[in-house]
């Protein structure tokens, strides 16, 4: 990653564990981000809003970017067990919901990156290389069939 930690702010949904906020916390610590801040959120949320179970805030292609450095490798991994993890804990809670997913926010743009339970290995190695600057709206998600990340919001506009 770089020398600087990446600065992140942390939102939480009220059903999120303890467990759960802290190994998010060491994962993206261990990917060169510094989580300055961890809130949990409140039930104010719009009609138009995804139902996460936690959102990062952070400079996300530069976060992106850093990746796939090789020094860092077991970390993503990290990363990738606590969103398959957190799809679990929110199935715990809320029996009658879909899993909710992570989702990384950039910090400058709003652009969100949706990371659904149980995505394919190749959804993430896409994400690694994903230039962030072709997408004018989000949120992105993986199109499992079509096998590449899209914002559906981007292809209406266009």
């Amino acid at each position: 990653m770089t020398d600087t930690p990446l600065p992140a702010e942390l939102l939480l949904d009220r059903d999120a564990s303890d467990d759960l906020r802290r190994d998010l916390v060491s994962a993206l610590e261990g990917l060169g981000v510094h989580t300055a801040r961890v809130r949990r959120a409140v039930d104010h949320r719009g009609a138009a809003d995804i139902p996460w179970i936690m959102l990062a805030s952070l400079p996300l292609q530069a976060f992106l970017s850093g990746l796939g450095a090789e020094a860092v490798k077991d970390s993503y991994a990290a990363l990738k067990d606590v969103v398959r993890r957190s799809a679990r804990a929110a199935d715990s809670t809320a029996a009658a919901s879909a899993p909710r997913p992570l989702v990384l926010q950039d910090r400058r743009t709003g652009l969100r990156v949706v990371l659904e339970p149980g995505l394919p290995g190749e959804a993430y190695d896409q994400l690694l290389g994903l230039d962030l600057a072709r997408f004018g709206e989000g949120p992105l998600h993986y199109d499992r069939e079509q096998g590449r990340w899209r914002s559906e919001l981007d292809e209406a506009a266009g």
